[in-house]
């Protein structure tokens, strides 16, 4: 698939091409962990959904490890066990792509498909894959709600709609209106986060009571 092909696609190809860091960086992945996906990671979920989240990244051995977003580490087994809680997935999460389980009303991505070195993409990463992050909300007719894990995926959404970063700022529990779409912020669900109290729990599950709300009330 060629360059102008690939930023008109809701999904980058797995071998996609666009950003020569991450391009070294799978070459690496796929010598030192062969069995691993190693590729850009496609977004989870029915095109039916009233909710998208988006992530940051796919961890390198998670969702580079395996294929599905937040699949095979700590931010998944918080993430699902969430979405299943308050309905959004059916079935058992086991960390596995084949688990079974299932997205309901919900599609999970990531604002940057392909894993980058220590998590961390660079300006130039996060803007070339913008292409598709906004091809994704395009093709989503019934998405009314989308949740950011983290400022540079808040930034990201916020970007993909044409709306100044500066007017909607970033945290726990915001919300903000964007042309009858609405964004929710949380603080990312990894083990950083976790581990060192800036995101509990309760603090995660209080954002999704509010995007449960607003879902049931549309």
């Amino acid at each position: 698939m060629s360059s102008t092909a690939e930023v008109q696609a809701a999904e980058p190809p797995s071998d996609c091409a666009l950003c020569p860091r991450l391009v070294d960086f799978r070459t690496e992945n796929q010598q030192n962990h062969p069995t691993f996906f190693n590729g850009a990671v496609k977004s989870f979920g029915p095109v039916t959904a009233r909710l998208l989240i988006v992530g940051l990244a796919p961890g390198l051995k998670g969702a580079n490890q395996t294929g599905r977003p937040f699949t095979g580490d700590y931010a998944g087994d918080l993430l699902y066990a969430t979405l299943s809680k308050f309905g959004f997935a059916s079935g058992t999460y086991a960390a596995r792509p084949d688990d079974g389980l299932t997205l309901v009303d919900c599609m999970v991505t990531n604002a940057v498909r392909c894993v980058p070195p220590q998590n961390k993409p660079v300006g130039a990463e996060i803007n070339q894959c913008r292409a598709f992050l906004t091809a994704r909300i395009d093709s989503l007719p019934q998405v009314s709600a989308m949740l950011a894990l983290g400022r540079i995926a808040h930034d990201a959404v916020l970007r993909s709609r044409g709306q100044r970063v500066a007017a909607f700022k970033f945290a726990h529990c915001a919300t903000h209106d964007l042309d009858g779409v609405t964004l929710f912020d949380s603080y990312h669900c990894s083990r950083y986060n976790t581990n060192t109290g800036v995101l509990t729990t309760e603090m995660f599950e209080a954002v999704f009571e509010r995007i449960r709300r607003h879902l049931d009330a549309s």
